[in-house]
């Protein structure tokens, strides 16, 4: 017997119906996608498009060599070239990369969105996999907290649009610059340093390598050591304090709630001053939604000109599944419209479908194909949740008549047609 070929573990199908190990189907995903590409146009955001495999120093560079992306969970191999390239871990560098080759900072602002596969080697786990999709927004050229309040605002747009404010909340922080940051990690690691036999495994190899991440550690010892450490806030420079106080200012008029955490500290190093997160508990334990903040130092890393930048990223994965698990509503329906022909008037039935579509430019129009009675007919029109069959037989042909059947209530009538367009569009969804 041959063996039986499944996906990678970790990269999985999206469906178009749903199943027990996929439930969350391809008409969900377009739903969120709708309402992020509508977004995008209303704040007048430019979509980018970037390869899935970059030179691997890019990620190196960017990302920094002692995070746990490019130390354990980058998908990274030599093409036939004896070139090491990378499957994108994340969008931001790419973008960066792609702005910087074809001269998209210098001297100009730039507000981009994308949406895509991104892949990174870890444990399975629901809502988090090894090939996943990020929505993200970068924005370059500008310095000012007002971009920062914008990215946000839109963030909670987003939330009111898919129904999930109530469910998400927002968490907010600074990080100041590099100098104070610095100077905050000196007083942290000496701090740790005399608590190490308290730490836990992870945060003792970082506490050397990435001192900022053992704030987000999840131990319970380590987290009653950082009860009694180092502030961040004071360390924090005058510009960075002020930047902040203009930002919250901004969400504060606008009605956005928030928390400020001083323990986040996002996962990457290229971050400075504004790092924020959407979390929410609806999926168990506390889990992100949305992620950002600002990068205003990656640009000169990569080779260009310095230039303030800042952006966030949404995986797709544990947004649908959020609405999913809300049971927001989910149209499962395959059409709206379902044509029922006889053998010698499908080719009638096709016609008077693509009549349909020019006039009825929002509605799932599905001819029936590969014959069969009228009524097997009729039973896969109602499966597929459609509002209607259409029923063209002979005699319909004949008269230049359409039978519109009604599948809810079954009721039916015969329409004229050169009617039908008009009819159907006065009736369906009433």
């Amino acid at each position: 017997m041959s063996v039986k070929i499944t996906a990678i573990r970790g990269m999985n199908d999206i469906l178009p119906i749903p199943t027990k190990e996929n439930p969350v189907t391809t008409q969900r995903w377009q739903a969120v996608e709708k309402v992020l590409r509508q977004l995008m146009h209303q704040y007048g955001y430019k979509e980018i498009r970037l390869p899935i495999v970059e030179n691997t120093p890019l990620f190196k560079r960017a990302i920094g060599e002692v995070t746990d992306i490019v130390e354990k969970e980058m998908y990274t191999f030599e093409d036939k070239g004896g070139d090491s390239v990378t499957l994108r871990p994340e969008g931001t560098a790419g973008c960066v990369r792609a702005c910087l080759e074809h001269g998209l900072t210098y001297n100009q602002t730039q507000r981009l969105w994308y949406t895509g596969p991104m892949f990174r080697y870890e444990r399975p786990q629901k809502g988090r996999y090894r090939q996943f999709h990020q929505f993200g927004v970068e924005t370059f050229g500008m310095k000012s907290a007002d971009i920062d309040a914008e990215l946000i605002l839109m963030t909670a747009r987003l939330w009111r649009e898919l129904g999930l404010s109530e469910v998400v909340r927002l968490e907010l922080n600074t990080l100041g610059e590099s100098v104070s940051r610095q100077a905050y990690k000196d007083a942290l690691v000496a701090y740790l340093s005399q608590h190490t036999d308290s730490l836990d495994e992870d945060s003792k190899r970082r506490l050397n390598t990435n001192p900022l991440r053992i704030l987000d550690s999840k131990d319970a010892k380590t987290q009653a050591v950082l009860a009694n450490a180092p502030q961040l806030f004071d360390y924090l420079d005058e510009e960075s304090l002020q930047h902040f106080a203009s930002l919250r200012a901004v969400l504060d008029a606008a009605g956005v709630a928030y928390t400020v955490n001083p323990r986040l500290v996002r996962g990457l190093d290229y971050y400075n001053k504004t790092v924020f997160e959407w979390v929410t508990t609806a999926l168990g334990a506390q889990g992100t939604v949305c992620a950002g903040g600002r990068y205003d130092g990656l640009v000169t890393q990569l080779g260009g000109q310095a230039t303030p930048a800042v952006g966030f990223a949404i995986g797709l994965e544990r947004l649908v599944l959020l609405l999913d698990t809300l049971q927001q509503q989910n149209d499962s329906s395959e059409a709206d419209i379902y044509l029922v022909s006889e053998a010698n008037t499908i080719n009638q039935a096709l016609l008077l479908a693509e009549l349909l579509r020019n006039s009825l430019t929002n509605y799932r129009i599905v001819s029936h194909c590969g014959g069969g009675q009228f009524k097997n007919q009729l039973k896969r029109a109602d499966k597929t949740g459609a509002q209607a069959a259409l029923l063209l037989g002979e005699n319909e042909v004949a008269e230049q008549k359409v039978t519109v059947k009604w599948l809810k209530t079954g009721e039916q009538q015969q329409v004229n047609q050169a009617d039908i367009c008009t009819y159907l569009a006065q009736h369906l969804g009433a």
